[in-house]
């Protein structure tokens, strides 16, 4: 069974970090690109960053850029995600996807493997 594990998530105040996980069981992710997404209540699914498969390449929601940093350990069939200099605007539940292919789209469609989500709460 293929699973996708998030955690790390929590309540933090402004300005404060979090290093979010997300651990890949039942196949090997190695060849595929990967993301995170995040939904705030009310609102829409939304694509924040993703990384190809051999850890090069990256994209961020332009919303997250130098705030945001994803990697992968393709050994540990891991991928992270470290969030810096957080804002209120960023509480929502953080869900990290697989997708089908090896490069990175954002699309949540292009993604068949999802995990369950973490809540990131960010107090004023």
């Amino acid at each position: 069974q293929v699973q996708l594990v998030e955690s790390g998530g929590g309540l933090v105040q402004t300005g404060g970090s979090l290093r979010l996980s997300c651990a890949a069981s039942g196949r090997t992710f190695s060849r595929n690109a990967m993301g995170w997404f995040r939904q705030a209540p009310g609102k829409e699914r939304e694509f924040v960053v993703g990384i190809d498969w051999n850890n090069i390449s990256t994209y961020y929601l332009e919303f997250v850029k130098g705030r945001f940093t994803i990697s992968r350990d393709n050994t540990k069939n891991t991928m992270y995600l470290q969030m810096n200099s957080l804002k209120p605007e960023d509480t929502a539940v953080y869900y990290c996807a697989a997708a089908r292919g090896v490069v990175v789209t954002n699309h949540g469609d292009n993604y068949p493997y999802w995990g369950q989500g973490t809540q990131v709460t960010v107090s004023s």
